[in-house]
Parts: structure tokens; C-alpha cells; sequence
């Protein structure tokens, strides 16, 4: 069972042939077997978990169920969840239970769907291996200490090593795409707005998005339905009707226009890394898509233009963690400036030190409109040229990342390097575009990720695509050894 797609263990709860009970413990039994080595997970819930399954059962029953009623899931520990620890990867908040759920927790909870607990992920979602976690690395299932990728590496390892089916993340500059690709799995970015931030603990607030890891793009469009849609609690929520993103799955491809976009595809890409993704847009082409070059003028500015806006959003959002209100707070505090600074010094690892600092320099008097200000005008020109792109095309695709995952330990000296691993995907971030990675390949066992960026608020061209290009391949059903 543990080996089934989202849509097929529906499917099997539907004809009975099997419980949401018993479903639930065997993935949960996966978990107790094999998380031990991964680190995936930093909370595991089997008591509430299996009583969700149970009220899962008898609704079926009822002939109330929807299609992820009784269907196990985890949260990545950004999302906030009633009751339960969340965490965000930090000792910041590592006691922290909040009062209330995030609207994706809730909408989840409201079909029926089992969370069987909280994902790994790098701190406050700052960084792209899942190293940073207050609570450990965790391990790429597909290589012996190889990173699963960031932030929401908890996630996408989980996923990969068939200990749930499907699990929710985040993605504020490639922390969805870049570990899907790094893992074998589908991630999914929807569009900047269309799945509501309420409850999920904001790292940099005009580039934060949650989003869908699953095994198929079938399984991401029955998650996508129920998370997406307009939220009143979150004031960057859009107001847009949300369709159903499984009726358009099986739609042909012949006619639709692929643009490349000509900087993502330099000399400067790893010819391996060429090889699979070339391969893998030839598919499309036998599907019946037309392929042809755009260009993004602005490309080469996204990493610079990100790294100054994201730490000055982060060094404003975590300025709530003072030691006073809530989170850890040092102890024996000599005066109010030592509360501030140690608890800092001490609840914050080095990577969120980093980036807070970044930010406030960006964002102080003198260097505002020298740094913030011109990063926020390249901002507009890389969404422009993707404007510009999509008046040609229906579809962009590229690499999702550089190269397969790297091990453990490789660039955590490096930040710049580690910065570096996520150059195809942080400009779809600064314009606010969806975007998702699949799995089309591997090198050297590791898998290679396909990365397929939409127009606003297309999440249904992007699922067909990847769905159809799943149809044809198997790349999605490899498992790691």
C-alpha cells in the first residue's frame, strides 16, 4: 500500500479494500522503521492520527468522504497546528504549540485527510539542504548522505521514501521545486496568492507560498483543490474561483507552446544535468508540444536582486522573536538589552543570524535605496521579462537545479555556493509565478528534476503538462533502494 499514489489508495479506500486504520498505521509504522536514519520528520502524532483515520472510516461510510478523506499526510513544521508542536526547524520556537490552525492545516483537517505529524526543514525555512534544522540534517533516501534539499527537505524525503503519500511545504525562492527534484518527486509552487499564508510563519512575506510534494501531478491537483482558494484572514489571498484541477489532466498536448528560456540553457550548464533535461523536452515534443528559444534578459540579476530582498523581509518578520512574547527566552537576563541580544545569540542558528543581518543593513538609513530599493526595481523588470515571455509561449521549462544532490556537509562552509543551488528558481519567486518540478531522469543514480513554470494563476496547464509527460514515463514511480 505504502508504494500507492494518493489517487490510487482513494481509489482502494473507496472499494474497500482496505481501512483509513490501516492505512494509517502502516505508513505509520514505515515511519518508526526507517525515519530513525532519514530525520524527516521532527514530530510524529500516532495517537491523534489514528483517531482522525477512525473518523475518516465512519465518514466514508456515511457517504460523506471526499477523495483525501482517510488518506495519511504530513505538515511541513511551518505550518501552524492546533495542539501540536510547530516548530520551523528552530530552538527559537522548539516548545512552541500554537493555539489555532493555519488555513491550510484546517482546510485539510476539514476533508478528512490523517497528518501523521510535522516534516524536517531547514530554520525558519532558510536555506536549500535541510541542514540548518535545529533538530539534525536530514538524508537524501536516494544516496547515503546526500542532502534531500531545502527548505522543505523534510518533506520531499518523506515522500521519496514511500512514508507518506503526500505531504504540504513552502517555497520562497525554490525551497518546493529544488528538494522535489533532489528527491524524485512532484513539487508544486501554485501562483503568489492562490493558496493562503494564514498560519504559516512567514520568512520573507512577498515571496512565501505553500504548496504541494507528492509522488504525481494527479495527487498535487487533489491536494491543490482543497488548499487553494480565497482566505479573508490573509490580506495577499486573491479572490479568484478555484477550479478543479483534475478535469483538465488529461487533456492533449498537441499544439502547446514550450519556450527555453536561452539563459537557463548556457554553456554553463553541468552537460549531464543538459542531457536528461534535453531528453526529457524531447518527450514533450513526441506529445506533440512546440519547443522553441525566449529569452529572460534579467535572469542573471534574480540570485542578487533575491538576496537582498528576502533577509530585509526576514529581518522585519523574525524581529517578533524577542524573548518576550513567546519562543525561547535566555535566561537570567541582566537587563532588557541582554534578554534581546542573548535570545537571540541563542534561540537563532548561524544561517537565520546571516540572513537577519543582511537585512537589516539593507534596510537601515544610507543604504535603503542603494540596496532594497534597486533590488525591488530589478524585481519588476524579471517579472516584466517574464510577461514578455508568455505572450509567445504557454509554458516555460528548464532545470530545476544545478546538479543532482550534493552530500552532506559539501557547502555549509560555502553560503555563497549554497545560495547558488537555487539560480533557476528564484526568479519565478520575485514575479510571483507557478512553477512545479517532476522527476525526468537521473545521473548516477540520483534523481534529475524537470522544472515547468506557468502564466498567472495557470496551475491547470502546469498539471496537465506534467501529468501527461507522467503518462509516458516512469521516472515518478522510481524508489530509492
Amino acid at each position: 500500500m505504502h508504494d500507492k499514489s494518493i489517487a490510487e489508495l482513494a481509489r482502494d479506500l473507496d472499494a474497500g479494500h482496505c481501512s483509513s486504520v490501516e492505512l494509517t498505521q502502516q505508513f505509520l509504522d514505515r515511519i518508526e522503521q526507517q525515519d530513525r536514519h532519514l530525520n524527516s520528520f521532527i514530530t510524529v502524532t500516532p495517537e491523534a492520527a489514528l483517531a482522525d483515520a477512525k473518523a475518516a472510516d465512519e465518514r466514508r461510510a456515511n457517504g460523506s468522504a471526499t477523495p483525501l478523506t482517510g488518506i495519511p499526510f504530513a505538515h511541513k513544521d511551518i505550518f501552524c497546528t492546533n495542539g501540536v508542536a510547530t516548530t520551523c526547524g528552530s530552538k527559537m520556537l522548539a516548545n512552541f504549540v500554537p493555539p489555532y490552525d493555519a488555513t491550510v492545516t484546517s482546510r485539510l483537517r476539514d476533508t478528512g485527510a490523517v497528518c501523521l505529524g510535522k516534516t524536517n526543514m531547514d530554520e525558519f525555512a532558510m536555506g536549500s539542504s535541510t541542514e540548518s534544522s535545529y533538530f539534525g540534517a536530514t538524508l537524501n533516501p536516494w544516496g547515503d548522505q546526500r542532502v534531500p534539499g531545502g527548505s522543505s527537505g523534510g518533506s520531499s524525503a518523506a515522500v521519496a521514501a514511500r512514508l507518506i503519500p503526500g505531504a504540504t511545504a513552502t517555497d520562497t525562492g525554490g525551497s518546493i521545486r529544488q528538494p522535489a527534484a533532489l528527491c524524485g518527486v512532484t513539487g508544486l509552487k501554485p501562483t503568489y496568492g492562490r493558496v493562503s499564508r494564514y498560519g504559516m510563519i512567514a520568512f520573507a512575506s512577498s515571496l512565501d507560498q505553500a504548496g504541494t510534494m507528492t509522488r504525481t501531478a494527479e495527487d498535487s491537483a487533489l491536494m491543490l483543490n482543497t488548499m487553494a482558494g480565497h482566505d479573508p484572514r490573509d490580506a495577499t489571498s486573491v479572490s479568484r474561483a478555484v477550479p478543479d484541477y483534475t478535469a483538465t489532466l488529461n487533456e492533449p498536448l498537441k499544439g502547446l507552446r514550450v519556450g527555453l528560456p536561452s539563459q537557463y540553457f548556457s554553456d554553463d550548464l553541468n552537460p549531464a544535468m543538459a542531457e536528461q533535461v534535453n531528453a526529457a523536452i524531447r518527450e514533450y515534443e513526441k506529445l506533440g508540444a512546440e519547443v522553441r528559444e525566449v529569452s529572460l534578459p534579467n535572469a542573471d540579476l534574480a540570485i542578487a536582486a533575491y538576496y537582498v530582498i528576502a533577509p530585509a523581509e526576514a529581518s522585519a518578520n523574525l524581529s517578533r522573536f524577542d524573548g518576550v512574547r513567546y519562543g525561547y527566552r535566555c535566561e537570567n537576563p541582566s537587563d532588557l538589552m541582554d534578554l534581546y541580544t542573548r535570545t537571540r545569540a541563542e534561540g537563532f542558528g548561524s544561517e537565520v543570524k546571516r540572513r537577519i543581518l543582511v537585512g537589516t543593513y539593507a534596510l537601515s538609513a544610507g543604504y535603503y535605496d542603494a540596496y532594497y530599493l534597486k533590488a525591488q526595481k530589478v524585481r519588476r523588470l524579471i517579472q516584466q521579462d517574464f510577461v514578455n515571455a508568455f505572450s509567445e509561449v504557454d509554458l516555460l521549462m528548464s532545470p530545476a537545479t544545478p546538479s543532482p544532490a550534493f552530500r552532506i556537509g559539501e557547502k555549509t562552509d560555502d553560503p555563497v555556493q549554497m545560495y547558488l543551488e537555487d539560480t533557476f528558481t528564484i526568479a519565478i519567486n520575485l514575479a510571483g509565478l507557478p512553477a512545479m518540478s517532476i522527476p525526468a531522469g537521473q545521473i548516477d543514480g540520483m534523481p534529475v528534476g524537470l522544472q515547468l513554470i506557468g502564466n498567472y494563476f495557470e496551475e491547470g496547464r502546469l498539471l496537465n503538462a506534467a501529468h501527461q509527460f507522467q503518462q509516458v514515463t516512469d521516472w515518478h514511480r522510481q524508489t530509492p533502494a
